[in-house]
């Protein structure tokens, strides 16, 4: 028997192999999420140099493969057995083998986090390309999530190739068919477009960024347009009962901005789970 005749037969081992795989990836995407904007940065600074004329030293390569993941405290290279997703984590009580500085508990999360949606989804969808397709939107999901909590940006090399998968998905009609999909991108991009500049124009001053509608985009190419909604109201109230969370319990200034992302985030993966059960109750309360 095959392996994947083997996993075909057994659906607890594909659920397993599924969740081991995605803890290795979480731990992947933690370097997206920190690298990432790091490239970014150093990108646009040297387009700026070379538009400016200047010369300067070329840069140490850095990206998502190099350098080698060092302890930021000491700079002490991780190595294999330190880098086991959650389980080093565990096993060093949240510090760094060398000079024993704090760990962030961000790390482990993201993997865990990774590999319980991950095995869900495996769980959900079985051995489909229904399961593939799914847990590429879910990882790509996650670092976006992230990413734009520490930054405050949502990076296109994520957003713009993520809405094109999702349209190339739908060609076989894997969520929603491929004119739902088409309407689905243009219709989050322009919801959100409209937000921003009815804002705008009555104060004056940005209510989100850019990236926010490239988002919205992507989950209606991948959900098709009638999860906009859901998708829009879902993050309105988790980002409206955070918001006043943070002001009433962590003294988080009004003014001070939050990033609308991870909301959106949470939005887009609860109409993916579970926007069909919505839908259909929220129509029969109607």
């Amino acid at each position: 028997m095959s392996l994947i005749d083997t996993l075909q037969a057994f659906p607890i081992l594909f659920i397993t192999a599924v969740t081991a795989m995605s803890l290795a990836i979480g731990s992947f995407l933690n370097v997206v999420i920190y690298r990432l904007p790091k490239m970014l940065e150093r990108q646009w600074r040297d387009e700026l140099v070379d538009l400016n004329g200047q010369e300067v030293a070329a840069a140490p390569r850095y990206n998502l493969m190099v350098p080698r993941s060092a302890c930021p405290a000491c700079n002490h290279p991780i190595g294999a057995l330190e880098n086991v997703p959650v389980v080093s984590y565990l096993v060093l009580r949240g510090k760094c083998a060398a000079c024993h500085a704090g760990i962030s508990p961000r790390y482990p999360f993201v993997e865990a986090l990774t590999g319980a949606l991950s095995g869900y989804i495996a769980w959900r969808y079985g051995f489909t390309w229904h399961t593939l397709a799914t847990l590429i939107f879910v990882w790509a999901m996650i670092a976006l999530a992230f990413i734009d909590l520490d930054t405050f940006y949502l990076p296109d090399d994520i957003t713009l190739p993520l809405i094109w998968a999702g349209l190339l998905v739908n060609i076989g009609g894997v969520f929603v068919d491929l004119q739902s999909a088409v309407i689905g991108a243009i219709a989050g991009y322009l919801a959100l477009w409209l937000v921003f500049w009815g804002y705008k124009l009555a104060t004056g001053k940005d209510g989100m960024g850019y990236g926010d509608f490239k988002l919205l985009a992507a989950i209606g190419a991948w959900l098709g347009w009638k999860m906009l909604p859901v998708v829009i109201l879902l993050s309105s109230l988790v980002g409206a009962i955070v918001g006043i969370s943070l002001i009433v319990f962590a003294r988080h200034g009004r003014n001070v901005p939050i990033p609308f992302g991870p909301y959106l985030v949470m939005g887009g993966l609860i109409a993916l789970f579970w926007g069909d059960q919505l839908l259909q109750y929220y129509l029969q309360t109607l």
